[in-house]
């Protein structure tokens, strides 16, 4: 059901955008689209760091034409949130980007809701003739609960930071991967005439099992590794276990079985279409690898999708896939770390948590500079580049009314 919330003045709706983008933002350009008196989301930009006229110009037509890209959008406000402060001369902290957007804005036939900006020491609007030079003090921004939703925490980057590991646990998954090395050759690589499915056993592995690690003792292959990589006769129910599983408690081997294909990009591919789009997007996906792999052209549809162009996923899908891959950056060795990272990556992408994003792709790109999701991702933000569904309806979730009349 649409949430209704009324905003009688400036301060009250300053006080309502961080529940519109879930993180209180700083150094940020804020663009909220209105339909009519009723707010359609918010899209969050990195500050411009430039005072140049054309820069700003340039700069705002694009940022203009985001908000042209949302459906049903026909008006705007614009909020920057700064660290700088109001001017001795009474001027307002980029100012000339708020003109610039104004006058692109009318350009384009987008109705300017307000222009705001919050600084270090205090706000103002720029349509405000009776702002003080020195800016409206902050204490009147309450940024408080809405309804049952709580108040509004951390800035764009909260959230990103990795949990700290189990020391412990991520003993267990290593050794497990090491298990399900020696599981996949099995199974995957038949031995040769006369060579035995043995292995050396690692520490870990001895550890787990109980029995000494002898040098040269050869050990069974893990039944437990043998069972984990029979999950991937059936990769698309594998993945949708996954969403199920609790991403605080995992499971050794099935931990370390979806590090080991997400650092996979075939499977990681398969894992994020169906992730995105459902269990017969993974189906879907599956065998239009399998068919890729045998020659045949790769549907330009599903590859689209990856790029951000088709249907809105299913947010709640996003999100526990996001939850489950933070999990597993946390539990992989550093070497497998980059492809659970990366996946973190799109997932946060396609929620349009660019500044989460962007993180994660560096820190996958510290590990393997040449890692390829990693790369495209980070050029997705870096040219602010947002999936198609950011600017399609939400289906009614969190819009609000404001009065904006003074």
């Amino acid at each position: 059901m649409t949430r209704i919330v009324t905003a009688a003045n400036p301060a009250q709706f300053l006080a309502l955008v961080p529940h519109l983008l879930g993180c209180i933002p700083r150094r940020s350009l804020v663009l909220v689209p209105f339909s009519g008196s009723r707010t359609l989301g918010a899209l969050r930009l990195d500050l411009p760091e430039t005072d140049d006229p054309g820069e700003l110009d340039s700069l705002s037509a694009t940022f203009i034409g985001m908000v042209c890209r949302v459906e049903g959008a026909d008006a705007v406000a614009a909020i920057v949130y700064t660290d700088e402060v109001f001017a001795p001369d009474s001027s307002m902290p980029h100012a000339r980007l708020l003109a610039a957007l104004e006058l692109r804005a009318d350009e384009c036939g987008v109705r300017v809701v307000d222009l705001l900006c919050v600084a270090a020491d205090g706000w103002g609007s720029r349509r405000d003739p009776q702002c003080p030079d020195e800016g409206r003090s902050l204490d009147l921004i309450a940024v408080e609960g809405v309804d049952d939703r709580p108040p509004a925490s951390g800035d764009q980057e909260s959230g990103a930071t990795l949990p700290a590991g189990d020391d412990a646990a991520s003993a267990r998954v290593a050794a497990a991967l090491d298990e399900l090395g020696a599981a996949v050759t099995l199974l995957c690589r038949p031995a040769a005439a006369g060579e035995r499915a043995t292995r050396e056993p690692t520490a870990g592995a001895a550890e787990e099992s109980g029995d000494p690690a002898e040098p040269g003792d050869p050990a069974r292959v893990n039944p437990q590794a043998l069972a984990a990589v029979c999950a991937l006769d059936d990769v698309p129910t594998l993945f949708e276990d996954a969403l199920r599983w609790d991403a605080d408690d995992l499971d050794a081997f099935p931990a370390a079985l979806l590090i080991w294909c997400l650092a996979r990009p075939a499977l990681r591919d398969i894992a994020l279409s169906q992730w995105a789009g459902g269990f017969d997007a993974g189906e879907e996906a599956l065998a239009a690898q399998l068919r890729w792999e045998s020659g045949a052209e790769y549907p330009e549809r599903l590859a689209m999708r990856m790029w951000g162009e088709g249907e809105r996923p299913d947010a709640q899908r996003l999100r526990g896939a996001l939850t489950l891959a933070r999990a597993l950056a946390v539990a992989a060795p550093r070497e497998l770390r980059p492809g659970a990272l990366a996946t973190c990556a799109w997932l946060a992408w396609a929620l349009g948590r660019s500044s989460h994003a962007a993180r994660y792709a560096q820190w996958a790109g510290e590990i393997d500079p040449a890692h390829g999701l990693a790369e495209i991702v980070s050029s997705f933000v870096a040219a602010g580049h947002l999936p198609d569904w950011a600017f399609t309806s939400r289906g009614g979730r969190g819009s609000s009314r404001g009065s904006r009349g003074r």
